[in-house]
């Protein structure tokens, strides 16, 4: 039951992510930058892994979820960092495009667009573990 159902929360919360994205870059105007493209990378294909897990009823899906999240995840809070901490206190990977360092939401003193990446990629990787630790 649970797993029927965390899939469709996840698929609901993937699907409004990656179009909020497009949202943020293509109507908006924002230029996403390279660590923005790498959120992209582990965030889309979840789309698709949650399609096929509520209609194809695969239950590994929940792991390969976790796996891209984590690493998404990651690349989001260093983001966040890179765009929160004093200039120069990280490299950014950009060069000859959008600064990474760059910050086009600034809201309450510390939300970023990373940081709102991050928290989708937390909420898939606890929901994933719900939905595997239902399935032992």
């Amino acid at each position: 039951m649970l797993r029927t159902w965390g899939f469709r929360v996840a698929l609901t919360v993937s699907i409004a992510a990656s179009a909020l994205t497009l949202f943020y870059s293509e109507v908006i105007g924002f230029p996403p930058c390279p660590l923005c493209w790498w959120q992209r990378v582990f965030l889309y294909p979840q789309v698709v892994i949650f399609a096929l897990a509520l209609f194809r009823g695969q239950k590994s899906i929940a792991e390969y979820s976790i796996i891209l999240s984590l690493i998404g995840f990651g690349i989001a809070i260093y983001h966040h960092a890179l765009q929160t901490l004093p200039a120069g206190s990280l490299p950014c990977p950009a060069e000859g495009v959008v600064s990474c360092a760059q910050r086009f939401v600034f809201e309450f003193g510390y939300i970023t667009l990373p940081l709102m990446a991050a928290t989708v990629f937390a909420f898939l990787i606890a929901l994933m573990l719900f939905v595997r630790e239902q399935d032992r």
